[in-house]
């Protein structure tokens, strides 16, 4: 075990033990492959392929002081710990949470290998294991860490209260659980991890991505911010491409369930925008799984039904709450807990819609509607148009779709910044449906101008990320330190 003095410290001992690992584990996949001997049992129970873990020791003389921060504070004394896994890839992240923690707390940090092995098909890649899907994995289970369902859940993120004694969690997912996120996201966007950016956009339809990569590619290159469009299939785009377009068409992007676009920076503070379709299953499963890389934030630009008779077909709706008939999340965050609006992310939206609309005072008002939006599990409510109605009414509600709501609630459950801003596509309650001919100019004339508020809105939380971003109302009082 060594105890380190300095967060750069502490990211390298950290990633000298997960390198250690890894290549040991990836020696004996070969090995075994090529000459069919196993691992030892000895060699296992040494740690030889365990994730390292992250120990922070608290014991104060006197109460925590009262930092008013959303993160990186103790909220008690005691032992922290969390298993950690690809400590380089999440390097930046690490330094951001141990710096105020090792500042501001007399506390001593602690790097070793733990009791949680890493399971063999995370680093399948680095193992370079040609041949290791020809062995059942019934067989490769018997000699190598394999996952764990039992070891990986959400409990904490879920509320678990840990009692007098115990050791503390030092963040909300642990090396596991991350692990599994992380070769989900690669399964089902179709990009590497390394290509995600700490702003998100969520969309549900396809014409947002089309004029995504339309816009993204007037900006880069020298004079703009962004170094490179990066697009399912490995096709990455950068300045000076005469052929872009032509290589974004023939990416395999319709291959992937929910396929994700990168606008990134050298930072990794760019956007990434990602399709997830139509339904709040794949708002919770993407949602779910993008959280393990902490984003900054994320919001959803995409279509709505309005709901009332003042709203015109392309008018925006601002959510400011949610009625909550998705259902996919009410075992884990039932429907009573309130989801709040986030104020940081609801001035941005307002002041990008009116900077890209050109629009302000009572024509920005006429056009942006702050109000409750349902998100409801069933495409065809309007077959139970007069349940239906009685809910809406009862509600206020402004608008309905698929996916808002199950957006905002998880990230409100997994601790991400998250906003809504739609537009109105149709208002079924008025008789104004999406027909074709209305529905491709309704199209042709707002989709460039919502996804530009997105940007945006994205780009005005990254500048002032620091001071304003990160809000105390996703914390609870008994919170991991690290964000």
């Amino acid at each position: 075990m060594m105890t380190l003095n300095t967060p750069e410290a502490v990211v390298d001992a950290l990633e000298h033990l997960y390198d250690e690992a890894t290549s040991a584990l990836g020696a004996a996949l070969a090995r075994y492959l090529k000459d069919g001997v196993p691992p030892t049992a000895e060699g296992r129970a040494s740690g030889v392929f365990a994730y390292p873990e992250l120990r922070i020791i608290y014991a104060p003389d006197g109460p925590p002081p009262p930092f008013s921060r959303a993160f990186g504070k103790m909220s008690q004394p005691g032992v922290y710990l969390s298993t950690i896994t690809q400590p380089g890839f999440f390097r930046e992240y690490l330094l951001e949470q141990l710096e105020p923690l090792m500042r501001d707390y007399d506390v001593r940090v602690e790097v070793a290998r733990s009791s949680s092995e890493i399971p063999y098909p995370y680093v399948w890649d680095q193992a370079e294991a040609a041949g290791i899907e020809d062995i059942s994995p019934a067989e490769l289970a018997r000699w190598f860490p394999a996952p764990d369902l039992q070891a990986i859940g959400d409990e904490l993120a879920d509320g678990e209260i840990h009692g007098d004694g115990e050791t503390r969690p030092l963040a909300v997912f642990d090396a596991p659980r991350t692990d599994f996120s992380l070769k989900r996201l690669a399964h089902y966007c179709g990009t590497p991890i390394e290509q995600f950016q700490k702003f998100v956009l969520f969309t549900n339809y396809h014409r947002y991505v089309d004029a995504f990569c339309d816009w993204a590619l007037t900006q880069i290159g020298e004079e703009g911010e962004y170094d490179s469009l990066a697009v399912p299939g490995g096709v990455v785009i950068t300045s000076g491409d005469s052929d872009a377009r032509a290589k974004i068409a023939a990416a395999p992007s319709r291959s992937h369930q929910m396929p994700a676009f990168h606008l990134t920076r050298k930072d990794g503070s760019g956007i990434t925008l990602v399709n997830i379709g139509v339904g709040p299953s794949n708002a919770k499963t993407i949602t779910d799984h993008l959280a393990v890389l902490r984003p900054e934030c994320w919001i959803m630009v995409g279509h709505c039904g309005g709901l009332r008779h003042s709203q015109a077909i392309g008018d925006y709706v601002l959510a400011h709450a949610y009625l909550r008939e998705d259902h996919v999340l009410d075992a884990m965050l039932p429907p009573e807990i309130p989801v709040p609006a986030l104020a940081e992310v609801q001035l941005a939206l307002q002041d990008a819609t009116a900077d890209i609309t050109g629009e302000s005072g009572a024509a920005l008002k006429k056009r942006l509607r702050t109000g409750t939006v349902v998100t409801t599990d069933d495409r065809n409510w309007e077959l139970r148009f007069t349940e239906s109605a009685i809910r809406f009414n009862k509600s206020r509600a402004i608008a309905i779709d698929m996916e808002s709501a199950t957006i905002a609630a998880n990230g409100f459950r997994l601790r991400v910044p998250y906003g809504v801003l739609l537009c109105v596509s149709d208002k079924p309650l008025h008789g104004e449906l999406k027909l074709p001919g209305a529905a491709n100019r309704f199209y042709e004339r707002a989709i460039g101008e919502h996804i530009r508020i997105g940007i945006q809105t994205l780009q005005r939380l990254a500048a002032d990320k620091q001071s304003k971003l990160h809000s105390r109302k996703l914390r609870a009082f008994d919170e991991p330190p690290f964000r």
